[in-house]
């Protein structure tokens, strides 16, 4: 799977935004609105109904050409037959999630430095979050990547990077030449009044202010 066609428009759920809609409905919402790509985000969520979760939402994906990625949870990507994983710096080490999920499955690692990005790349992965670029209030105590740094990592590695943090309507313009290949939002999506809305203003900005690789 070529991810650099679904990097444009990367949507990251998060429960605390959901109110009186269900995550099913917000993603189809957000769907409708184009996003190009969904990673799953459910730190405090039980295995079992993390993996019922990714159960019913990964059909909706791929009906509309969607990549399900599951954050994290390893074991539920492999068993639920996601089309990837998304790892952090204290998560699972990327060459070890790899020779899990084998060559065909998406691998996403989070990053923060060059050297991190460049020892991504090498263990495997298919495509780089790196931030926060922006203070963000879904992770307060993340530590912010300059946009110095981050035109460093794009230009350093070969693989699609996507920025992450703190990014909405006001602020995504402020990534136009740094050499990322999409966006990753959450409350710009998630906890807007009209999550399709949302979607499709987001899209156009990311389309100006991203690279295609």
């Amino acid at each position: 799977m070529r991810f650099c066609d679904a990097a444009l428009l990367y949507a990251v759920s998060d429960r605390s935004w959901t109110q009186h809609l269900s995550l099913y409905e917000q993603v189809e919402r957000a769907i409708a609105g184009g996003i190009t790509c969904l990673q799953l985000r459910e730190k405090n969520c039980p295995y079992g109904e993390f993996a019922a979760e990714i159960a019913d939402i990964l059909p909706l994906c791929r009906r509309n050409g969607v990549p399900l990625i599951v954050n994290d949870c390893v074991q539920a990507a492999v068993n639920c037959k996601a089309d990837g994983v998304h790892v952090g710096q204290s998560d699972m080490p990327a060459r070890e999630v790899r020779r899990i999920i084998g060559p065909d499955m998406l691998l996403g690692v989070s990053v923060q430095t060059v050297e991190q990005a460049l020892q991504a790349q090498l263990d495997g992965a298919d495509y780089l979050g790196a931030g926060a670029v922006f203070a963000t209030p879904t992770k307060p105590d993340a530590a912010e990547v300059p946009l110095a740094v981050l035109r460093s990592i794009c230009r350093a590695v070969r693989i699609p990077v996507v920025a992450i943090g703190g990014i909405n309507r006001n602020t995504i313009r402020s990534l136009s030449g740094s050499g990322v290949s999409g966006v990753a939002v959450v409350s710009a999506l998630f906890g807007a009044p009209d999550i399709a809305a949302a979607a499709r203003e987001l899209r156009r900005l990311a389309a100006e202010v991203c690279a295609h690789v």
